[in-house]
């Protein structure tokens, strides 16, 4: 997944991301090193299937991680000039123009205050990654907070295994004090991603961007205010919406860089209802 031209800087660059792989470093350490040293060095077949599968989550986080990271999240196409008359009545289809790139925008794509430039079907600016998430990298994004749930549920449960389960001399402080903080970050970390992976299956399901999610607040208070049903304009019902994201290939969902099925991020379908 090569970064095009115009995309912003090299995310490596960012302390934030510098940081997040930090965390994600100290979560798989202390899981493997610390919570499950016990039944590793006894050699249980169970503590080598936990290390095994904390390791692939892990793994998997990373690599989907990298991807929505270094990838370009969508660049307008420099050839791209507005159809009039394929949008006319038709809402939500008009292209735009935008004042601080001086040029026409598709559909659904939106001009970036951080990177400086306008983003297909941009999602947010997310500073973890250093990029934007849009068109072209949202399918990497959401794999990665998937499997970041994973990895820290799984850490979590681990860590809960063996307080619970193993004697620990907490009358020192500094082992209570890592006890205490394990927990505690991870309880943190399993609750906040976890929700944030719910808030995007939500607008994975609906065919929704977070941009979008506020624009159609505003929308479904209009028309429920003139006593009509709102549907979001590209909410094509769940199997659609779903396959548009992640592919038509079910083997390929998981896979941040299956993305074939993309086009070129300026059209879109619309539900007919």
């Amino acid at each position: 997944m090569a970064r095009r031209r115009g995309a912003p800087a090299a995310a490596v660059a960012s302390p934030a991301v510098v940081g997040t792989l930090a965390l994600m470093a100290l979560v798989y350490y202390s899981t493997l090193f610390v919570f499950l040293d016990h039944w590793l060095s006894l050699g249980t077949p169970a503590g080598a299937a936990h290390a095994a599968a904390v390791s692939l989550a892990v793994v998997a986080c990373f690599f989907a991680f990298l991807c929505a990271a270094a990838a370009d999240p969508g660049s307008v196409p420099a050839s791209f000039a507005p159809d009039a008359e394929a949008a006319q009545g038709q809402r939500g289809l008009e292209s735009r123009y935008c004042d601080k790139c001086c040029m026409f925008k598709p559909p659904r794509s939106h001009h970036c205050r951080v990177c400086k430039r306008c983003v297909l079907k941009m999602d947010h600016h997310c500073v973890w990654i250093n990029n934007c998430v849009g068109y072209a990298n949202y399918k990497a994004f959401i794999i990665c907070v998937l499997n970041a749930t994973i990895g820290s549920l799984y850490s979590f449960m681990i860590f809960l295994c063996d307080l619970f389960l193993k004697e620990h001399e907490f009358d020192v402080l500094y082992v209570k004090m890592v006890y205490i903080l394990a927990g505690v970050l991870l309880f943190f970390l399993s609750l906040t991603i976890g929700s944030l992976l719910c808030w995007h299956i939500y607008l994975l399901g609906h065919n929704m961007a977070t941009i979008e999610y506020r624009e159609a607040v505003r929308a479904k208070w209009l028309a429920k205010k003139s006593g009509q049903k709102y549907r979001h304009r590209f909410d094509l019902g769940m199997r659609k919406n779903i396959q548009m994201i992640l592919g038509p290939n079910i083997l390929c969902w998981f896979c941040p860089t299956a993305t074939g099925h993309l086009k070129d991020g300026t059209e879109f379908q619309i539900t007919n209802n």
